[in-house]
């Protein structure tokens, strides 16, 4: 199960166009209301989550995704709750951790990202991932590195759902995907 926190001021993009290609791929996500079942996006756009925060069990081979946003990354970071998740999916090398954006800078924060580690986020923002001892990969839309994958930005949002799709289901059907929507990077 594909997880996607959403707290309020997601960035739309970096949430939805990972769960549409997920979908496509037939990779069961839920999008996930950390402060209760509706959500509004940075853009305004509001969500009806599939579950809320307290209903989310962890278990081998899911996906924890953390979109952008400063107000989102903001909820997120100060969710006891949505904290304790991100860490308890960054401690378990059977589940994927993936964040895009500004929630990279999360994970640096949080001293989730051991030093060496190769990420991607914001541009603009890499300073929380020098700081982390992370090493900044900003001409990537995304990068995969062990069971993490971060993006860059909203216009990476479709290279970083195939991105979580090929660690999921594999390139082929990645590749599928993106025939299908005539996606060309």
């Amino acid at each position: 199960m594909v997880y996607i926190l959403l707290g309020t001021g997601f960035e739309t993009a970096e949430a939805l166009a990972p769960a549409d290609v997920l979908r496509r791929g037939n990779v069961p996500v839920s999008l996930v209301g950390v402060s209760g079942p509706t959500v509004t996006s940075s853009q305004s756009v509001t969500v009806t989550a599939d579950v809320t925060l307290d209903q989310v069990k962890l278990a081998p081979g899911d996906l924890v995704m953390l979109p952008g946003g400063l107000g989102g990354v903001d909820v997120l970071e100060h969710s006891e709750a949505a904290m304790a998740l991100i860490r308890q999916a960054a401690a378990d090398p059977q589940v994927w951790l993936c964040a895009i954006c500004a929630a990279p800078t999360l994970l640096a924060r949080a001293g989730l990202l051991p030093a060496g580690t190769r990420a991607v986020c914001y541009p603009g923002m890499e300073g929380d991932l020098v700081n982390a001892g992370a090493v900044p990969c900003m001409s990537e839309p995304f990068v995969v590195e062990d069971h993490l994958i971060t993006g860059r930005a909203a216009g990476s949002s479709f290279d970083f759902g195939l991105a979580l799709l090929t660690a999921l289901a594999g390139a082929d059907v990645a590749e599928k995907v993106r025939g299908a929507i005539h996606y060309q990077a």
